[in-house]
């Protein structure tokens, strides 16, 4: 990504903010971690209204703001999901569509409180308690089951195109056919494995592409927003159930070693069928039939397996890079270091199904 002049982002982000209230005023960047694919700052709106803290996405000047770098279609979701009672995401406050690739589209959002944890992977200097972690992950299960329970049209995301079933194993076979032989050999044993039994759709549904407790923020056990929708999609809604399952039980690991705080804090999280209870009953209260839950609980093996294969690929085209450098990420350098046993878990879940 080129470097960006910030001065002359604030002035553009102010402008964009003028448009809705005259007297705004952004003041002070603060970078953030967060997003792969566009720049993130924490800042101050100043306005006749009280001092709010909000969050600016701005995508890569130079490139065209296409795919996962577009955050205007990021702007898009969220407004969309503003519709929806008890699915909480950040408010969208102002936008700007800039003259790209030069001068990057951007847009700025409520800075919600809380906090974001992974409670198997994240090393953290206060880890939350096990009980906490453990509601949260059932509330992240009742929240999918909310926004899985209505259509893309009824949120007004209802143009949106619907990736096929098999789509994303495509998109993953695509990566890692890129990598070093040495990186995840093996790989095309469990591609093949999952593209032999490909199952068939379920009515689609508004995807987040990465739901899992990270890209969530919590304040005890209450949700505060659901964030990052930098890879949303519109496609079969096991995709996001399964990615969430499978975070009870990832075989990707970044930290040989992770403290005693951050290992009890994942000790009481709830099993795969205690989570999948959770999510049906959600289902139904939000009216779903016994025919659309059946539909949605069947064939969710493919879709772990597919969850593991991602995980693969992820890692493995990120190491690929990643070991040129003379110091490369040593949370990277683990990961790389266990790849088989990510692929060996995609055989696990596909022999038991």
């Amino acid at each position: 990504m080129q470097n960006i002049d910030l001065d002359g982002l604030l002035d553009r982000a102010t402008a964009a903010a003028r448009r809705r209230d005259p007297a705004a005023e952004l003041r002070g960047l603060r970078r953030l971690e967060g997003g792969v694919s566009s720049l993130t700052f924490a800042s101050t709106l100043v306005g006749d209204r009280a001092d709010r803290q909000v969050v600016l996405k701005v995508a890569p000047a130079g490139l065209a703001p296409v795919r996962n770098r577009d955050v205007l279609r990021q702007a898009q979701a969220l407004r969309a999901l503003r519709r929806l009672p008890g699915f909480p995401v950040p408010e969208v406050l102002f936008e700007d569509a800039g003259d790209p690739p030069e001068v990057p589209p951007l847009f700025a959002m409520s800075l919600c409180p809380g906090e974001s944890y992974e409670p198997l992977l994240d090393v953290s200097a206060a880890p939350p308690e096990a009980d906490v972690v453990a509601e949260r992950m059932r509330v992240a299960a009742r929240a999918l089951a909310r926004l899985q329970s209505v259509g893309p049209a009824r949120i007004g995301l209802g143009g949106e195109p619907v990736s096929a079933v098999d789509e994303e194993l495509e998109r993953w076979r695509r990566l890692l056919e890129t990598v070093d032989d040495d990186i995840a050999p093996g790989h095309e044993k469990l591609y093949r494995r999952l593209a032999d039994r490909v199952p068939s759709g379920v009515p689609p549904r508004l995807l987040h592409g990465d739901y899992r407790l990270a890209n969530m923020l919590f304040e005890g056990a209450g949700l505060t927003a659901v964030i990052d929708w930098e890879i949303w999609s519109v496609g079969d809604p096991r995709a996001d159930l399964a990615w969430l399952l499978m975070h009870l039980a990832p075989a990707h690991v970044f930290h040989e070693d992770r403290p005693a705080g951050d290992r009890a804090a994942g000790a009481a999280l709830p099993t795969r069928e205690e989570l999948w209870g959770e999510y049906a009953e959600a289902r139904r209260a939000a009216g779903a039939d016994a025919a659309e839950i059946a539909a949605t609980a069947a064939d969710l093996e493919w879709f772990l397996g597919v969850c593991y294969y991602k995980t693969a690929s992820t890692i493995a085209v990120i190491w690929k890079r990643e070991r040129r450098l003379d110091r490369p990420d040593p949370k990277l350098v683990v990961a790389a270091q266990h790849l088989d046993e990510v692929l060996a878990a995609g055989h696990a879940v596909l022999d038991r199904a």
